[in-house]
């Protein structure tokens, strides 16, 4: 707790600038069209975007930072976060809140609920803390908390008066649960989506309103994709159905292959990031990798991560929506720097730059709704990211972040630094 605290009081310590932030000589990448523009001046005032423009006169009181040679971004967004319990040991849910900050994501989407995290969604929004704009779901629907269909409308009723945003579906559902569970949703206007569980076909999910495909598993299973090449008329068709009930995908690609084993266990154990997690932790997901390799053969290890980068271009072709979410706290995805990773792995599935940086930004504020989000334009929420290089080019990029602006509040590269050396000399990597 004491960890936690001292983490919170560094980073709401930040200097206090004036009302007026001015980002001066930057090349804006505003998300509009696949287009950046060079040598802008972007003006922000009271937590909004004031002015984009070439020139413009610099009101005294801003606090002026220098854009030559740099990139501004919309805030990105997770859209697949494991957020830990509020009551979580060595405060390790703020440290997931300042790590998913620190590498410019502003908004996330909490798909494992807890007591205590709703509060911290208000807190965040109020300002009283630094941390992402929270979409969270409560308790997750899944064998071990679902009793029966009647207890699972049950739940959902519960989680809908508890005031959580949506609900997330996990395996173990019988289809008898997950059709009560959708109905139900369905009559409380309450949206839901997460794994298609086993037992359910990804036609039927689809069909009864499921909003999100959360991991491209139910498309695995429908497709059988680990015995060999996909069959693309199949393919084609289900993504069709996907697409004409605009149901959303958030593939997790990294995720998925980091556990097939895409990388070798030593390439993994040497992402920098690791740094950020107990060795404990370390362990349990170097333990978890040798057992998956020992259960899968190599060739059903190429035909799932080729298939699955087949499936994401059919579904990106066909038109179906799209999120970026990468499921972080899961098998060396570290929160924030997960997007990276995540941003990479698409890259390499044969999406553009322009396609993947839109997962992350414009695709998330049109699910949530928000006409004020996923783009730099006038009026816009300033929740901005500053690369020192650029991310159309290669979008590995995103990791290069100079400094962030969340709900109008700058946050320097130091500031980040000093926030994400104060949570690594708590683990035993330093």
């Amino acid at each position: 707790m004491r960890s936690m605290r001292t983490l919170l009081c560094f980073l709401l310590a930040v200097p206090v600038f004036a009302d007026t932030v001015v980002f001066r000589n930057v090349t804006v990448i505003p998300m509009t069209s696949p287009n950046a523009i060079e040598k802008q001046t972007v003006v922000v005032k009271d937590g909004k975007i004031a002015s984009i423009s070439k020139e413009v006169a610099i009101p005294k009181d801003a606090t002026v930072i220098d854009g030559t040679g740099k990139f501004l971004l919309p805030g990105l967004a997770d859209m697949n976060v494991k957020i830990p319990p509020t009551a979580a040991k060595g405060g390790l849910m703020q440290d997931v809140l300042t790590m998913l900050m620190a590498n410019g994501v502003t908004s996330a989407r909490g798909m494992w609920g807890s007591p205590g995290q709703l509060a911290i969604r208000e807190k965040a929004r109020a300002g009283k803390i630094v941390s992402p704009d929270l979409f969270l779901a409560g308790t997750q629907f899944a064998q071990q908390t679902v009793a029966s269909p009647e207890d699972a409308v049950e739940r959902v009723h519960q989680q809908k008066k508890e005031g959580w945003d949506f609900l997330t579906i996990e395996l173990g559902l019988t289809p008898a649960e997950y059709d009560a569970i959708a109905k139900a949703a369905r009559e409380s206007n309450m949206r839901f989506g997460g794994t298609v569980p086993v037992g359910v076909a990804l036609p039927h999910a689809i069909e009864m309103g499921q909003e999100t495909i959360d991991h491209l598993d139910a498309f695995d299973i429908y497709l059988d994709v680990a015995k060999g090449p996909v069959d693309e008329k199949k393919l084609v068709e289900i993504a069709s159905k996907v697409e004409d009930a605009g149901t959303w995908v958030v593939p997790t690609l990294a995720l998925s292959e980091i556990t097939f084993g895409t990388h070798s266990l030593d390439a993994l154990n040497a992402y920098p990031e690791v740094m950020y997690s107990p060795q404990a932790a370390v362990d349990v997901w170097s333990k978890s990798y040798d057992l998956r390799m020992q259960a899968i053969s190599r060739d059903q290890v190429v035909n799932v991560v080729n298939n699955n980068r087949t499936i994401l271009r059919a579904l990106r072709d066909t038109g179906v929506r799209m999120l970026l979410g990468t499921g972080s706290l899961e098998q060396y995805l570290e929160p924030g720097f997960s997007v990276m990773r995540e941003m990479v792995a698409l890259k390499n599935a044969g999406l553009t730059p322009y396609e993947v940086l839109k997962m992350a930004t414009v695709n998330p504020a049109i699910y949530f709704g928000r006409s004020d989000a996923g783009t730099i334009e006038t009026g816009n929420r300033a929740d901005l990211v500053l690369l020192d290089a650029d991310p159309l080019a290669d979008v590995a990029n995103v990791a290069k972040v100079n400094g962030v602006m969340l709900a109008g509040k700058w946050y320097t590269r130091q500031q980040l630094d000093d926030a994400l050396k104060t949570i690594k000399e708590k683990y035993r990597f330093n």
